[in-house]
């Protein structure tokens, strides 16, 4: 799956760019991937990544010391959970959660909603996540996911039901798509939403 994943990056990068935000929150930002793309363009003039894993971030930071040593530097890592309400998070453009929801365990979905959706509010928000009905081509047994640490993945239309209900409850717009191949009964293996926040 790793040309997926730089399919899925490259995607990320083009939304955010044709968005025209310049203030860029990272939200699981692993070790900084995206970040590595955002930082090259001029565009973005402040970049957040925020990680939960210790590991993660210190990958990040030293991928990322060149761009993290600059002054002023556009770049900053924090480590934390989307999961908890933070100020430092408010007022951002747009957010990214690239491939990180389906980590969160389900009992703590109405947290990420309150925290992200509810005191963050970024302008605009893309996330994406695996489609669960394209798994068996990538020969997966049933029930049995792209990573261990998946808590779920999602089929279309469950995915559908749950972005809608946060954009209804808070106030955004959502649209959804996909990333990579497309297969006429199953999607694209990746799905995405774009949240865009009603003023």
């Amino acid at each position: 799956m790793t040309s997926l994943h730089e399919e899925r990056l490259d995607h990320v990068l083009s939304v955010l760019k044709r968005s025209g935000a310049r203030r860029i929150l990272d939200l699981g930002c692993g070790s900084g991937s995206l970040l590595y793309r955002m930082v090259r363009e001029p565009q973005f003039t402040q970049i957040t990544g925020l990680e939960m894993s210790g590991v993660s971030l210190a990958q990040a930071r030293t991928m990322l010391a060149a761009p993290l040593r600059e002054e002023p530097s556009r770049l900053r890592l924090l480590r934390g959970s989307y999961a908890e309400k933070n100020d430092q998070l408010t007022g951002f453009d747009m957010a990214a959660m690239v491939e990180t929801i389906e980590h969160v365990h389900p009992n703590c979905l109405s947290n990420v909603e309150l925290a992200v959706f509810g005191q963050y509010r970024p302008g605009k928000l893309f996330m994406t996540t695996p489609n669960r009905e394209y798994n068996p081509l990538f020969d997966l047994e049933p029930g049995e996911f792209r990573e261990p640490d998946h808590k779920f993945e999602w089929d279309r239309a469950r995915f559908h039901r749950w972005a809608s209900g946060v954009a209804q409850r808070n106030r955004y717009t959502v649209t959804f798509g996909g990333i990579g191949a497309f297969h006429p009964d199953f999607g694209e293996p990746t799905q995405t939403a774009l949240f865009v926040r009603q003023d």
